[in-house]
């Protein structure tokens, strides 16, 4: 059944086309995941669905109630962002609409909240659009992405990882149609120039033909004839050379290769040692003592739920407290939302080169693996949005004099692409990488040691995410058994009892004990 379809929609921002959408629809249980750059028109879309935006151009015609989670939240003095966000995403639920459109509904939330979410919308009644940045989140939840660039959308099976397979497809074959295209404009370049050098020669009477002779033999009308000839071909090649399909070179990411203050000296080495600390805020204990070891090099995810602790044990490193030793060795850029080491009146590169030894070939090199080409560089960093401030401080700092990259939440603020570009920074950086995130795929995708904090204990595991989690899954599964185990004798023995002495009590206990059993299962 179609629940909402739009016609022929154009809306502008200032003199902006951020909306240009012939035919869109949206059907029951439909599962959308709405991606593009920051600024591509996402919110706008789902404002227009949502009937808050009247389009400029068009029509959205609703045979379904759709309800609208935005993006921005209001604060609460009492409640933290995860909590409001809960309380948003709940009462949106229990409305029950048929069309659900939720803008970032993952803002805020920890791991655990992230996965709670996933489960209410796997199990939802209705269809919804989903803008989101979360990949392993539209992965886990979606069947369809539609892909928002230059106000048009373009729309694709499957979650997350079958639409980034597919634009591979499609990079593979942009790259395959270009080089096809060289290698034809190339044989016709070297075609047009052989039959211009033979159009030349054909001028010319030949060395062993006297000017006698050639009189006689009619030889230079022969060879003028030839060379009108040859000069035909050349413009046949030419027409043929210019009628050629231009197909445009895919951009390919150069990498990157950093001179790193004492790299040969830290590499494997012990860089923090943290012995026997606790942290403890006011009369709250967020982690009872504990003891664990940073190498060079090492790239570490510091995980856990909001409020568990994380920020607060990144910043007794930086301030080396009590407890926490640090190498000479070790040169520490520590990010944070705060945007303080930008200059505003500096244009991108000159704020980015201010702190860097590197060279500038290497400094516009990493500045275009995060989507800032050729004379982008010299905008100035008051007129960049949110989200490329963040880009431009994240250069900053790892291209500045250090081998050591402390950040906390790096990817908030950051469209799909720009955390996809970070990541392979950060995959290709030798030097040591901690860091505080909610984004499973890009902790996936980086971290080689995970160190938890949760339940007022820090735990260092050695290994991936992945093998992080396999790893919970099999104490949980262990925990589900032994409480199956507990639940079967009791089971048994009112069993046994009911047998013997049926009474309304004992039923009720052994049909509580099932349902138990049952959401074990």
């Amino acid at each position: 059944m179609n629940l909402l379809e739009t016609h022929n929609v154009k809306h502008y921002i200032k003199d902006r086309l951020i909306l240009d959408v012939k035919h869109l629809s949206i059907h029951t249980d439909d599962r959308i995941g709405l991606v593009g750059p920051n600024g591509s028109g996402k919110t706008t879309l789902l404002n227009v669905f949502s009937g808050k935006i009247k389009p400029e151009e068009g029509r959205v015609l609703h045979h379904a109630i759709a309800e609208l989670l935005p993006q921005l939240k209001h604060t609460d003095p009492v409640k933290s962002g995860g909590e409001v966000t809960q309380e948003y995403i709940n009462q949106a639920l229990v409305k029950a609409p048929e069309v659900l459109l939720a803008d970032e509904p993952t803002t805020n939330l920890d791991t655990e909240h992230i996965e709670w979410l996933e489960k209410k919308l796997l199990n939802w009644k209705g269809a919804f659009v989903i803008v989101s940045h979360d990949r392993a989140f539209l992965d886990a939840v979606c069947t369809k992405i539609w892909e928002m660039e230059d106000g048009k959308l373009r729309e694709y099976s499957g979650n997350y990882s079958d639409y980034a397979a597919q634009k591979e497809i499609i990079f593979r074959q942009q790259q395959a149609a270009f080089e096809k295209y060289e290698s034809k404009k190339r044989q016709l370049e070297e075609a047009m120039r052989l039959k211009e050098k033979k159009a030349e020669k054909a001028t010319k009477t030949p060395k062993n033909v006297s000017p006698s002779e050639a009189k006689i033999t009619g030889a230079k009308p022969y060879f003028a004839k030839k060379q009108k000839k040859l000069q035909k071909t050349g413009k046949a090649i030419e027409k043929r050379l210019e009628q050629l399909e231009k197909v445009e070179k895919v951009t390919e990411v150069p990498s990157i290769k950093m001179n790193l203050p004492n790299k040969e000296t830290f590499k494997g080495r012990i860089m923090i040692k943290v012995e026997d600390v606790s942290g403890i805020i006011a009369d709250r204990v967020l982690w009872k003592k504990t003891s664990f070891n940073v190498r060079g090099g090492d790239k570490i995810a510091i995980i856990g739920p909001n409020g568990s602790g994380k920020t607060t044990l990144v910043k007794k490193i930086i301030q080396k407290t009590e407890g926490i030793t640090v190498s000479p060795s070790m040169k520490i850029g520590y990010f944070s939302q705060n945007l303080s080491i930008l200059n505003l009146e500096k244009s991108i590169i000159e704020s980015v080169s201010s702190t860097s030894r590197q060279k500038e070939t290497l400094i516009r090199t990493v500045l275009a693996r995060l989507h800032f080409y050729r004379d982008d560089v010299y905008k100035r960093v008051e007129v960049l949005s949110g989200g490329e401030r963040v880009k431009v401080a994240l250069a900053k700092l790892f291209l500045s004099d250090i081998n050591t990259l402390i950040l906390d939440e790096p990817t908030n603020f950051l469209d799909i692409e720009a955390s996809r570009a970070l990541e392979s920074l950060l995959q290709e950086y030798e030097g040591t990488v901690i860091f505080v995130s909610h984004d499973r795929r890009f902790i996936e995708n980086i971290a080689d040691r995970i160190l938890s904090v949760r339940n007022q204990e820090i735990e260092l595991f050695e290994g991936t995410y992945e093998q992080f989690k396999n790893k919970e899954l099999n104490n949980e599964r262990n925990v589900d058994e032994d409480q199956r185990l507990v639940l079967q004798t009791k089971i048994s023995e009112v069993l046994s009892r009911l047998s013997i002495d049926p009474s309304e009590e004992l039923e009720k206990e052994f049909q509580r004990l099932l349902e138990e059993k049952r959401k074990l299962k």
